[in-house]
């Protein structure tokens, strides 16, 4: 239905059931639209149509899927030797870049390393005829949709656009009349029946509860005639804790989810094609569009999130024209979840019945042989096993993808097993530290020896932890020492004196200087106590000098400076009379005092 309206040019929004062939529907047309050097030979093209440049884009969701569309376009263009590329992440740049440099003609990619490319100039869109997106409806769910305008704001206005899913919600219709012209809506339905599914499934639901379910599944995994089987959760964590359950139960098992790097997910793909692995235990990540031959159980050990996502689950299996059985386990705290579901696809499974690993409708619904247990028995168990498929070196970018590959780590060990620890040690000790060539005993402390013993001891000789104890125990000196540093200060604290000045007024300057006694300055002590009367001096009357005194009071923490005041004379003599002054007693003003007045 979609090759007549595709190859005319026109624009496609195609929507099927899962297992229904889209890849060809949408790649076929793709590479008739891609001119090559085969047609230049056989007359169809002009040798100036030929560029390096890509003519075709296919933008899909997951990794896994673009390696998948990737092979199948491969397959479908060898006739012609298309060059066909695959552009995502987890990978290295380099030989993605290489392969730009040199040509391609279609490129199948993710959004997020195909904006990073095209960032720096090392993807060239502006020669590409048709744009497919595969699974729309995924990639708006997982926020999409602004990488996916980026990438066709980088398209040329003239091109063909082709819009493909088994799911197409009113969002994608949105898109499609922003970003398509006039495109032609074709849905194709099977004359089986007019259900969401194929009609080859048999589904069955099962009320579990979750303690059981490690049991219940490994009984479900033993049914007769099982081949490859997919189990699908919901969570990261409960895949690697199912995976790692069935392994020690004796099943060959591998786990597909977000936190193992690219280089383990594509081993546990590979070993899941290849059969060296029968049961995948993945999350939605393995929902889409993966199609591997030959799976004929797919187990939703948790319920699914929606109506859509139950589709692309149950679709893994029954796939081109094949049979098969999807088994979903309910929890208790899901029953409200999976009505919605039942209700949408109109199932009539709204009502699971109760269901244990011992339940007798277990063993008769789903085929499996009656004493069956929860263990495999050694003499089935044949498969290889996750360790036979060899682990890809893919460069990987980021901290997620370095455990995935074991052999990869194995040189970086050998490198770094030289170093010793003896350097960071002595220089956490406090010691200088120089080159090893250029150390020497009395530099550094140690010498760069060959030796272990040797070179334990000089490793160990600067760090002295026993010096760091004795400091301690020292600690007391010190603090003697500090109390007589403290002590000193005292005696040497001293401000400016107070002057104080007395006036004295003489008729005779000859006469009052030969009468006058020299004065004797006199220290006084430091004052420890507040005084409580000064002492008092007087003189003799005649004759009357007005004499200067000047006080020096020292003290360990004096008052502010105080004023000077100073009356002039006719002489006038200054005589310094060094007395001490208390601390809190106020400055004492004399008098002048005539000489034939008695003094008071």
């Amino acid at each position: 239905m979609t090759l007549p309206v595709a190859l005319s040019g026109s624009d496609v929004i195609g929507q099927a059931k899962t297992g229904t062939g889209k890849t060809l529907g949408f790649g076929l047309p793709l590479l008739e639209r891609v001119t090559v050097p085969a047609d230049v030979e056989a007359g169809r093209a002009k040798p100036e149509q030929l560029t390096d440049a890509p003519q075709a884009l296919v933008v899909v969701p997951t990794r896994e899927l673009c390696q998948q569309v990737t092979n199948d376009l491969l397959t479908a263009g060898k006739v012609r030797n298309v060059r066909v590329l695959a552009i995502y992440g987890g990978r290295a740049y380099e030989p993605q870049v290489e392969a730009l440099r040199k040509g391609v003609d279609v490129i199948v990619g993710t959004p997020g390393r195909l904006l990073d490319l095209a960032g720096q100039r090392k993807l060239d869109l502006s020669h590409v005829r048709g744009l497919v997106l595969d699974e729309a409806d995924e990639m708006l769910d997982l926020g999409f949709l602004p990488d996916v305008e980026k990438i066709i704001n980088m398209l040329p206005a003239k091109r063909q656009t082709m819009l493909f899913s088994a799911t197409m919600p009113g969002a994608v219709i949105g898109l499609a009349r922003r970003y398509m012209t006039q495109p032609t809506h074709i849905r194709a339905t099977s004359p089986e029946g007019e259900g969401a599914t194929v009609a080859n499934v048999t589904q069955r639901v099962y009320r579990a509860h979750s303690m059981d379910k490690p049991e219940l599944v490994s009984r479900i995994l033993q049914a007769d005639g099982r081949g490859l089987a997919m189990i699908f959760c919901r969570t990261k964590r409960t895949a690697a804790d199912i995976a790692e359950q069935l392994a020690r139960r004796g099943f060959a098992s591998g786990a597909v989810h977000g936190d193992l790097g690219q280089g383990a997910r594509e081993q546990a793909l590979r070993a899941f094609r290849n059969g060296k692995v029968d049961v995948l235990v993945c999350t939605d990540v393995a929902a889409r569009g993966i199609d591997v031959e030959g799976v004929t159980h797919v187990i939703n050990y948790q319920s699914p999130e929606d109506e859509k996502t139950y589709l692309h689950r149950v679709g893994r299996t029954a796939r081109a024209g094949a049979s098969g059985t999807a088994v979903t386990l309910v929890d208790w705290d899901d029953i409200p979840r999976w009505q919605l579901i039942n209700k949408a696809l109109d199932l009539g499974l709204g009502d699971p019945a109760e269901t244990y690993s011992t339940s007798p409708h277990l063993f008769e619904e789903l085929d499996i042989p009656v004493g069956t247990k929860g263990v495999l028995p050694r003499a089935e168990r044949t498969r290889a096993g996750l360790g036979a498929e060899q682990v890809e070196d893919l460069g990987e970018t980021g901290g997620r993808g370095r455990k995935s590959s074991p052999s990869a780590t194995a040189p970086a060990r050998e490198e770094r097993a030289p170093r010793t620890p003896r350097q960071r040690r002595r220089t956490r000790s406090g010691s200088t530290f120089d080159a090893p060539e250029t150390a020497t005993p009395d530099e550094t402390g140690s010498s760069d020896v060959t030796d272990g013993a040797e070179a334990t001891d000089a490793a160990a000789e600067p760090r002295t932890p026993r010096r760091r104890r004795r400091t301690r125990v020292g600690a007391p000196a010190a603090v003697e020492t500090v109390e007589l540093v403290e002590a000193e200060p005292v005696t040497e604290v001293a401000t400016k004196p107070r002057r104080r000045t007395r006036t004295v007024k003489v008729e005779d300057p000859a006469e009052a200087l030969a009468t006058v006694e020299p004065v004797a300055t006199v220290e006084a002590e430091p004052v420890t106590e507040v005084a409580t009367k000064p002492r008092r001096r007087t003189r003799a009357a005649k004759p009357v000098v007005e004499v200067a005194v000047e006080t020096v009071v020292e003290t360990t923490e004096p008052e502010t400076k105080p004023r000077r005041r100073t009356r002039a004379a006719k002489p006038v003599v200054e005589v310094a009379v060094d007395t001490p002054e208390p601390e809190t007693k106020p400055r004492r003003r004399t008098r002048t005092v005539k000489a034939t007045q008695p003094e008071s």
